[in-house]
């Protein structure tokens, strides 16, 4: 990797990525782009298109990032409070916007792997870039149609997104929150809902068809019928899947919280 400076602003590059930040959050640029990397190597046995030459813009502080991606913002209001929280980073075609990681620390929740699913945040929205690449139905890029497209079927972008930076078993606390909290869920989840649910429908399916059935998911064409994209992933009644999904929905978030295998929290410890 290579940097190089100007007055304000830090450049940090690896052969897909090059992130800019303050200088004082350039080992995390460091780490930060060596999981990126590992994570696309991960994606290129499930997707044909992996976009490369990427900017990963690291924000110190909330405001930045949202004067920066005015998008996201006006997502956070589409969202329920709960799933309010881990909407804490942005994307577009070629860019990254997250925010650094004692941003993420503040923002995190005292529940059980709340911390661990906000520092996964980068991973979260290049699977985003991937999905959109892979799938011309779903943003990037955002215009005022796709950005009502991606409201539409924001299970389908949350969930694999989710699903594929491995957030989901770290939102285990945070659903069970959900479930007790408010009505029921709706199937697929809302937009309200698709944050912290979303992934929960690509768990299912992972379980019934394996992870190449979740892949064919993201990248069909959402245009359609929700109810009628899950038939065509698991093979049978939407009516039959939902019953299963709100059993394994109760389940999961009845489940003991996952040990830390990203060792998330000894690398971000050094930049304190």
């Amino acid at each position: 990797m290579r940097n190089s400076y100007d007055v304000s602003w830090t450049e940090t590059s690896s052969a897909s990525f090059t992130a800019r930040h303050e200088a004082a959050h350039a080992h995390h640029a460091e780490d930060l782009l060596d999981d990126l990397e590992r994570f696309r190597d991960e994606l290129g046995s499930d997707f044909e298109t992996l976009p490369a030459g990427i900017s990963v813009v690291i924000h110190p502080r909330p405001i930045e990032l949202a004067l920066a991606q005015p998008w996201l913002p006006l997502a956070r209001l589409a969202v329920a409070p709960a799933s309010r929280r881990y909407m804490a980073s942005w994307f577009s075609e070629r860019e990254l916007h997250v925010l650094a990681p004692g941003a993420l620390e503040e923002r995190s929740s005292g529940l059980a792997g709340s911390r661990e699913a906000l520092l996964l945040s980068p991973l979260h929205e290049y699977a985003h870039v991937v999905v959109g690449a892979n799938n011309r139905s779903l943003p990037p890029p955002f215009t005022p149609r796709s950005f009502r497209r991606y409201l539409r079927s924001a299970w389908l972008c949350e969930g694999a997104a989710t699903y594929l930076s491995g957030q989901s078993p770290y939102l285990r606390a945070a659903v069970g929150r959900r479930l007790g909290e408010g009505p029921p869920p709706a199937f697929p989840p809302t937009a309200r809902d698709a944050p912290l649910l979303g992934s929960t429908v690509f768990d299912l399916l992972e379980r019934e068809r394996g992870r190449h059935a979740c892949v064919e998911l993201a990248t069909r064409r959402a245009d359609g019928d929700d109810r009628q994209l899950v038939e065509l992933a698991f093979g049978r009644s939407a009516a039959a899947v939902e019953r299963d999904w709100r059993r394994a929905l109760t389940d999961f978030a009845a489940a003991r919280q996952p040990a830390n295998v990203y060792d998330l929290g000894a690398r971000r410890d050094r930049q304190r």
